[in-house]
């Protein structure tokens, strides 16, 4: 497999999110792609993603296997890519086999973490099929070992060049996604105190993304939240129109870093994150990015940076400059990945 040369890709993922960004990285590099959506070859259902999630993936993805079958008939590919995975078992692995000179994994979750422990057990199940799985946290390469993977890939998660490319902005847009300290993301809830612990010490906050509404805090956060789910232009407006945004982490994920670590200063955003090893050892802390202990520290960085714009901006261009050499996008995620396989 050839690492310059275009390949037939199949990809058996979703089609939506940042799974999305992979997917047409893919494209854009010039190989030729079919995609296939696995919770497109089941019931259109809320039923469904209770079973995935708090029942057992397993008969789910007995139905994915039978159905990809007929869909595959004949056709033969350089490489599989299975974006996830949750919905696929081993036997649909050695299934891909027929069809794929090559089957990789990517999973940017928690796979192996108690969190979504119910969710990837047929996942895990799986692992020891793969020719490759690509993981982003640590500890995720001596899991997938221990369950026989044959080989592993750590590659921190992305920002993509497209996606979380700078927008030109017009004074229409700015006035309209116009904040302070902005926070995009879902609720979850060691975040509901955090937030309420900022607005308390009088940082000005915009919140945006789903699931708010379930916070014990809402009635007090409820005139910061702006709106749910953000994707596309609206989501790079919120960064790029944020003096500060912030970068939580997942508890229950373990993680170090998410995607907004890469994302904001892909966008020329000023990130203002958790202090952890990762974020340390990807922005020089001050210069490139602003960290915090708690949310006291959080609140005194917030504070400090409304009122310097001038080191606001210094900060956000050489974090994007930094997260630039770093090179941690959608592209050379799918690079890293066909390297390996060479």
């Amino acid at each position: 497999m050839a690492p310059s040369a275009p390949l037939s890709v199949l990809y058996l993922g979703p089609l939506s999110g940042t799974s999305r960004h992979r997917h047409d990285a893919f494209v854009r590099m010039g190989h030729r792609v079919r995609a296939i959506e696995p919770r497109s070859l089941l019931p259109r259902s809320a039923w469904v993603d209770r079973i995935e999630w708090h029942l057992t993936p397993a008969p789910l993805a007995a139905l994915v296997e039978r159905r990809l079958g007929a869909l595959l008939d004949g056709q033969g590919f350089d490489l599989a890519f299975v974006d996830n995975g949750s919905l696929v078992a081993p036997q649909t692995v050695r299934q891909l086999r027929w069809h794929c000179r090559r089957v990789v994994n990517f999973n940017h979750d928690d796979p192996f973490g108690g969190r979504d422990w119910t969710r990837f057990r047929t996942y895990r199940a799986a692992v020891a099929e793969y020719d490759l799985l690509v993981v982003v946290r640590p500890p995720n390469v001596d899991e997938a070992m221990a369950l026989g993977a044959r080989q592993v890939l750590l590659n921190p998660m992305v920002a993509d060049e497209v996606a979380h490319a700078p927008r030109t902005l017009t004074p229409e847009i700015e006035a309209r996604w116009a904040a302070d300290v902005a926070f995009i993301g879902s609720w979850m809830p060691e975040r509901g105190p955090f937030m309420l612990d900022l607005l308390r010490r009088g940082v000005p906050l915009a919140i945006y993304g789903p699931g708010w509404q379930k916070a014990p805090e809402w009635p007090l956060l409820q005139h910061c939240h702006r709106a749910d789910y953000l994707d596309g232009d609206d989501y790079a407006y919120a960064v790029q129109c944020a003096k500060v945004s912030l970068g939580l982490l997942s508890k229950g994920n373990r993680d170090l870093h998410t995607t907004r670590s890469m994302e904001i200063p892909s966008l020329g955003g000023l990130l203002c994150a958790q202090r952890t090893a990762e974020h340390s050892a990807f922005y020089q802390e001050g210069a490139e990015a602003v960290f915090w202990h708690d949310g006291a520290e959080c609140a005194r960085q917030c504070l400090r940076l409304l009122g310097d714009e001038t080191r606001r901006g210094i900060i956000a261009r050489n974090g994007q400059r930094r997260h630039r050499r770093n090179g941690h996008t959608s592209e050379n995620l799918i690079r890293n990945t066909i390297r390996v396989l060479t």
